[in-house]
């Protein structure tokens, strides 16, 4: 599936919850880890393939983590916090310092619609929020303050145009 990238509406759209658990749905998570490991990442939101519903993916290998989360909410976020450079699959090519709690409590349903509660920290904290933020039209550049966020993107619109300079140039050999 395509990854939608900064500045395209989708990535910037409130997500509708979940209701019909269906073959199509398991059939789109599917896609979604296949996306996902295609790009080399370790969490996907759904409108970063264009679909606006409230249902993501995480996959660390690293910590034997491989989880889907439809309709989550998170409940509590830990008091302490950590830095982290994170970057985003929509926003390739970027990595930024991000402070974000150490741990947080999700409920949510699996792919069949089953209610689960669980409490995640470190990483798997890390990406279960920045993943949250998507579903409601919020980017990891969204925590920055103005300067750096707009240097972000900055940096982001040079290297996107002269990524795609290069594939019409290759695309004209």
């Amino acid at each position: 599936m395509k990854i939608f990238v900064l500045g395209d509406k989708v990535l910037r759209s409130q997500c509708e919850e979940v209701a019909v658990f269906d073959d199509n749905l398991k059939f789109f998570e599917d896609k979604m880890f296949d996306t996902l490991e295609n790009a080399d990442g370790i969490g996907l939101a759904a409108p970063q393939v264009g679909k606006l519903i409230r249902l993501f993916v995480v996959l660390i290998p690293s910590q034997n983590i491989k989880k889907t989360f439809v309709n989550p909410i998170i409940t509590d976020y830990s008091k302490d916090t950590s830095p982290y450079n994170e970057g985003c699959l929509s926003i390739p090519g970027l990595e930024h310092e991000v402070i974000r709690p150490n741990s947080v409590t999700v409920y949510a349903q699996d792919i069949n619609g089953k209610p689960f509660h669980l409490t995640a920290d470190g990483l798997f904290a890390r990406v279960i929020q920045h993943e949250y933020d998507h579903l409601n039209g919020k980017l990891y550049i969204d925590h920055l303050d103005d300067e750096e966020k707009k240097k972000m993107i900055s940096s982001f619109k040079r290297n996107f145009k002269s990524q795609n300079n290069k594939k019409k140039k290759n695309s004209n050999v």
